[in-house]
This record gives structure tokens, C-alpha cells and sequence, in this order.
């Protein structure tokens, strides 16, 4: 699956009234950095891409909240419009609801809140593996907010580094940034002590990296 395009670009998909409201917050949140056009675009594109991997209507509204705002700060950071100040961590995986999550989760862990993350899919499902959430919960992570999220240009251009997991050639390459693929297991249809394997396998990884960009 392609990317995302930038939040910036224009759409022709006609504003919502059940998401007026939170076209208007973000555009006071967002202030002198994006204009109501780009504002009321993202959160269009947000529902748009969201509402495919849903699995409780009810809850959409919120998830596009977040995915909206997460999208425009990112726009922001790579265009140099809000400051950065530690390193941009993305994990991405197929349908970031295991491997790519388990690498965010245990990086902001195990960073001590040295990094900031951000965690995608290709081609994102509609919840996390139930078992990705145990063996996190096993090391006193609650990955209680996490929600799969397709993959976009906005976040990979935010990002210092990029980390691969078996999501092939579709992650768009952007001059000035790392790449990294680490060949990982997939824990979907994996039964419990293999996702636990599959956790430590990713803690080495993420240690390893962090190391090495001395946190």
C-alpha cells in the first residue's frame, strides 16, 4: 500500500458537520502553523483512511482525532515549523498491530523518555494483537492508547530514523534520515511463548540502537 499523501496537499472531499468541532480546536491548537484549509484536509484524510480498519464506529471520531493532530505535527516538525529537541523514532510494520508496536512501546520504555516515537502499518488492521498487549503488559508497559494507523509521507519525513519490519519496499525513502530493517517475525498467529520471543528478539534491537545513538 502506497503511502499517505502530505497533509498540505488539497482535497476535494467536502467538510463534515459531525467533525466541524474539531476542525475548529486544531485550528486554534495549531495556530500560525497550518491553515484552516490544511487542518480541515488532514482531519478529512484521517476519517477517510481510518474509517477502513474501524472495527467500533463509535470510537472513530476519537481515533481521528488523534491520527489528525499526529499527522499535523508531524507536517510541522519536518517542515521545520516546530521544533524538535530528541531524537524521531518510526517503527513500521505491515498491519501495526504487533511488531511495530512492540518497537514503540519498548523504545520510549527503555529510552526513559529519551525519543519521541511513532509506530505505522502498510497495511494497518483494526486492533493491536491481544498478545502483543500481554507480553508488554509482562514488562510493565499498558498499551492502553495504541491504535494501528496506516503509514504516511508526514511521518516519515518527521522522522530521524526509520526501522523496518517486514513491510518490503513501501516505505518512501526521504534524503537526511535513517533506514533501518530488522528482520522480525511476525507475531500474527503466533501463540504466546513465540510472541515473547519475538518481544525480547525487538528489546535487543531497540537496545542495540539506542546505544548507538548514546541514550
Amino acid at each position: 500500500m502506497t503511502p499517505g499523501t502530505d497533509v498540505t496537499q488539497p482535497t476535494t472531499l467536502g467538510a463534515d458537520n459531525g467533525y466541524a468541532s474539531l476542525v475548529d480546536d486544531l485550528t486554534y491548537r495549531f495556530d500560525g502553523i497550518h491553515d484552516r484549509a490544511t487542518v480541515t484536509a488532514a482531519v478529512e484524510q484521517s476519517r477517510i483512511r481510518l474509517e477502513a480498519t474501524a472495527t467500533i464506529p463509535d470510537f472513530l471520531p476519537v481515533l481521528v482525532a488523534r491520527f489528525a493532530r499526529e499527522q499535523l505535527t508531524a507536517a510541522a516538525q519536518a517542515d521545520g515549523r516546530i521544533a524538535t529537541t530528541m531524537p524521531e523514532l518510526l517503527f513500521v510494520c505491515v498491519h501495526n498491530a504487533g511488531r511495530s508496536q512492540l518497537a514503540a512501546a519498548l523504545a520510549q520504555q527503555l529510552s526513559n523518555g529519551k525519543v519521541h516515537v511513532r509506530s505505522a502499518g502498510s497495511d494497518p488492521t483494526g486492533e493491536i494483537n491481544p498478545l502483543v498487549v500481554q507480553v508488554l503488559a509482562e514488562r510493565g508497559i499498558a498499551l492502553t492508547d495504541a491504535y494501528p494507523k496506516p503509514l504516511t509521507n508526514d511521518v516519515v519525513r518527521a522522522a530521524d530514523v526509520i526501522v523496518t519490519m517486514g513491510c518490503g519496499d513501501t516505505c518512501p525513502v526521504f534524503p537526511g534520515r535513517r533506514y533501518l530493517d530488522w528482520d522480525i517475525p511476525d507475531p500474527n498467529g503466533a501463540d504466546l511463548n513465540t510472541v515473547r520471543d519475538i518481544r525480547d528478539q525487538i528489546q535487543a534491537h531497540i537496545t542495540a540502537l539506542l546505544r548507538d545513538l548514546n541514550l
